[in-house]
């Protein structure tokens, strides 16, 4: 079994007590990493300011070796902080108008793919797996190419991919597409992406599909489909059953005094819809009198990427936003909304999503959202809360139990709540079954075997020395 290279911006190394790091997605790569053996490798989330990065950090945990690099303060500036979270970010999830799009930022975005490529390089053997993640890495591919790697490569896109219309408006749209059609196979979280992605080859004219899920893109023919990322169902349904009887859950059932709880919880950010929930939320209450005093919600946003300056203009939106719901439809013994703005321990949110009657999902736009799965995993079988479900996130393509809604429709999402709240029992059980049926089959750990069978299984293709994927202008 060929080993495999785990290459993400950053890795979830294991703490130094041995303590596996908290998360699906790093228990499922972790898993698969220990089986075939390998390496994880991305930056390690420090900074060595104006000198030149040094060595790799290398740590052994099994079969896994963990390798870090730091990134000069140019680097994280232009890479990190500009061009992956100015630019394709806000475009991936169809903000043009968050996007600030400059020529520095943009050589800084590929400068450091070419550095990551270069320190990777060496740690490769012939027959080794490659997975790179994300949209921080899209070029990584196109740079082992140039320097004679035939490996195959995978891509996994955990972010929307936007239609054409969106992703031309960004400068360096034809590179970013050129850099893809380096892998061996690209991965996107559902089939919507992947139509957006066909749909933009064929409509700039620069790629054919041929069947199959293959495409023919800058002399290379490569695989693309959609592989929906999962979570550790059984074991988070196990997690959330025990935390139950967490002390923390059990002063939060008893705070809200026999009220209905409705539970969002995100990192702070603007695709997640949270103003457009705060007034929503305030909608339903206003427009349903009698659940005054009788619902409360509580909404857990830990901070984000606080250096940037639309994050921390957001953070101080929705606080204010909470803060004017609560003064305007609170009272003295009943405060609506509870906005805890900090990280809390995963054991204690899988007791409050069992404790929750509604799960308050409403991105804007969502690559997946492993929020509305973790919400359904924790529920209790015999009763079930209700999903409110944004359309526009990518988990609506498989939760059909969910109510859907519309995240700009603040009328509608305040109906839902509302209908969700007044739902029989034999309903929610319904709705919960079955999306819980799909989730047991559809875990993290067959979604990580799906996408490397896939990968290994891609026809052989010419993967010496591709075209450049760097901007022209560089």
């Amino acid at each position: 079994m060929s080993r495999l290279i785990v290459v993400s911006n950053r890795v979830p190394v294991p703490s130094k007590d041995g303590g596996a790091a908290a998360g699906g997605l790093a228990v499922a790569l972790q898993a698969a990493l220990q089986e075939r053996g390998g390496i994880w490798m991305g930056w390690s989330g420090e900074s060595s300011g104006d000198r030149e990065p040094g060595a790799l950090s290398q740590q052994q945990k099994g079969s896994i070796t963990y390798a870090l690099t730091d990134l000069t303060d140019t680097d994280v500036e232009e890479y990190y902080r500009g061009f992956a979270n100015r630019v394709l970010w806000p475009i991936c999830h169809y903000r043009l108008d968050l996007a600030e799009y400059g020529r520095k930022e943009m050589a800084g975005y590929f400068r450091v793919n070419r550095f990551f490529a270069h320190r990777l390089a060496p740690l490769i053997e012939p027959d080794d797996i490659i997975w790179v993640h994300d949209y921080h890495l899209i070029p990584l591919a196109a740079e082992l190419r140039q320097m004679g790697l035939k490996n195959r490569i995978g891509f996994f896109l955990h972010i929307p991919w936007p239609p054409a219309d969106i992703l031309v408006t960004m400068p360096v749209h034809e590179e970013i597409m050129r850099g893809l059609s380096h892998y061996d196979l690209v991965g996107f979280q559902t089939d919507y992406d992947l139509q957006n992605f066909a749909g933009y080859l064929r409509r700039e004219g620069i790629g054919d599909d041929l069947g199959n899920g293959l495409f023919d893109s800058h002399g290379r023919i490569f695989k693309a489909g959609a592989y929906p990322i999962g979570i550790e169902t059984a074991a988070f349904a196990e997690f959330a059953e025990k935390a139950a009887n967490n002390a923390m859950v059990q002063k939060t059932r008893r705070s809200i005094e026999g009220r209905d709880m409705i539970i969002g919880v995100d990192r702070l950010d603007y695709s997640k819809g949270i103003i457009q929930r705060l007034e929503a939320f305030e909608r339903f209450i206003t427009g349903n009198p009698a659940y005054q005093n009788k619902v409360t919600f509580l909404q857990v946003t830990p901070k984000s990427r606080s250096e940037v300056p639309e994050y921390e203009h957001m953070q101080k939106m929705v606080a204010e936003q909470a803060g004017r719901v609560n003064g305007a439809i609170g009272t003295v013994d009943w405060v609506p909304i509870r906005y805890v703005n900090r990280s809390i321990s995963r054991n204690v949110l899988a007791g409050l999503f069992r404790l929750a009657t509604i799960g308050l999902v409403t991105p804007l736009r969502d690559g997946m959202n492993l929020v509305a799965k973790e919400y359904v995993a924790a529920q209790d079988p015999d009763r079930p809360g209700v999903l409110v479900l944004s359309r526009f996130a990518g988990a609506a393509r498989e939760l059909k139990g969910a109510l859907l809604v519309n995240p700009y429709d603040v009328e509608g999402t305040a109906n839902a709540i509302a209908r969700g709240l007044a739902m029989s029992l034999e309903e929610r059980r319904d709705r919960w079954s079955r999306m819980m049926e799909h989730l047991l089959s559809h875990d993290v750990s067959l979604w990580c075997k799906d996408f490397l069978r896939d990968l290994v299984a891609v026809p052989s293709s010419d993967r010496s020395g591709a075209q450049e994927a760097r901007p022209r202008e560089v």
